[in-house]
């Protein structure tokens, strides 16, 4: 058990990393923590895939003589293209949330729901 956990420690990492941003887009009203909690379990579905694209004795996928394994880019890429949509997203979700602050006066999400049944 003490060797799996000394070995596989990228995979405990990342769950880690995706239980605590679920708990804080589950469990937190702020909005603003919210987008933290989204941000941490984008982080540790990042660190997951690159984690399973290790190849041990593995090659950059270019031609040689003599070499048998290589390592697949596809998975860095599409990391790549979810790194800039998980900015662009962050970027929206702040925008919104300034814009709900400035209308409300708050950023508790419970706050906001009562003043909108109250209307």
């Amino acid at each position: 058990m003490i060797d799996l956990l000394t070995t596989k420690y990228n995979y405990i990492a990342a769950i880690l990393l995706m239980a605590g941003g679920l708990y804080m887009v589950i469990g937190d009203r702020n909005l603003v923590k919210k987008v933290i909690g989204m941000n941490l379990f984008q982080t540790g579905i990042f660190l997951f895939f690159i984690t399973t694209a290790f190849v041990e004795g593995g090659e950059p996928p270019v031609i040689q003589e003599g070499v048998e394994t290589y390592v697949s880019p596809l998975p860095h890429v599409l990391i790549l293209t979810a790194i800039v949509v998980g900015v662009s997203l962050t970027a929206v979700a702040l925008t919104l949330i300034i814009r709900i602050y400035s209308e409300y006066g708050t950023l508790r999400e419970d706050v906001i729901t009562e003043m909108e049944t109250d209307d």
